[in-house]
Parts: structure tokens; C-alpha cells; sequence
């Protein structure tokens, strides 16, 4: 595996803390693999990541702060050789828009779970929850 693209629903909160975390895992591991991240909706293109996304990601030695959000586009279906969805509803979209080399991200370590979207949760405990399942996760999926 060369590439992968993480997806969310607006790539402001999971799929840019998924690419952080894959980026300092792969040059600890020295590996080569490009990543990046996307959002299935547009309405925040051009944006940084959500600020307690940036915080939790930092607190954790990974710095996300110069991401900026994209949509996916069909051509990433083709240029990244895994597609990993953070949840199940952004699994459908990208089936559904004939993405085929397409995972969830849960299931790498936590049985098929969606990575709950913390952009919607009450304070800051929900983004350390999300930060240490994506972990683990990403974790689980470059070990394969």
C-alpha cells in the first residue's frame, strides 16, 4: 500500500486527526506512504481543523494545525489505493459515488464501529475518546 485518504462527513474534526495520526506513525515506522484526508460535504473547504481537534491532536505530539479541508473528489477513488471511512454513513456515500477500494476505519480493532463525529458532543472528552480510537485504529490498519 502506497496511499491512503481518510473521509468524513466535513474534514474538520476525524479524517484530519486520522491523517495526523498515520503521518507520525509511518515516519516513526520509516515507511513511504502518502496520506491524506477529505471531507464527503463541502461546506467547510478551505478551513483549518476545528480547534479542539487541533488541541487533542497536539496534546498528543501531532500537529494537524496547517491541514485544510477538501472534498473528495472521484479521482481520489483512483489515485489513493485505500479509501478508509470513519463511519458508516460516509461508507455509503462513497460506495454510493463507486469508490471500490473502500474500508471503514473501525474495522481495524474495534469490530466495525463508526468513529463517532466529536464535532457534536458537549466539551472536550468526546474529542480524546475519538483521538484514541483513531489511534488504535490506524495503528491496527498499518500493522496489516
Amino acid at each position: 500500500m502506497n496511499s491512503i485518504l481518510f473521509v468524513c462527513l466535513g474534514n474538520i474534526c476525524r479524517s484530519p486527526i486520522a491523517e495526523g495520526v498515520a503521518r507520525k506513525l509511518i515516519e516513526e515506522g520509516g515507511h513511504s506512504i502518502t496520506v491524506d484526508s477529505a471531507g464527503t460535504g463541502s461546506w467547510h473547504v478551505g478551513e483549518t481543523p476545528c480547534q479542539h481537534s487541533v488541541t487533542v491532536a497536539r496534546n498528543h505530539s501531532v500537529d494537524i494545525s496547517t491541514l485544510r479541508a477538501r472534498q473528495v473528489k472521484k479521482a481520489d477513488f483512483t489515485a489513493f489505493d485505500l479509501i478508509v471511512a470513519l463511519d458508516q454513513s460516509n461508507y455509503r456515500d462513497l460506495k454510493a459515488l463507486g469508490c471500490q477500494n473502500l474500508v471503514k476505519l473501525g474495522d481495524y480493532g474495534h469490530n466495525g464501529a463508526d468513529v463517532p463525529d466529536p464535532y457534536f458532543f458537549e466539551g472536550f472528552e468526546g474529542f480524546e475518546h475519538v483521538y484514541t480510537m483513531i489511534e488504535s485504529c490506524v495503528k491496527e490498519l498499518l500493522s496489516r
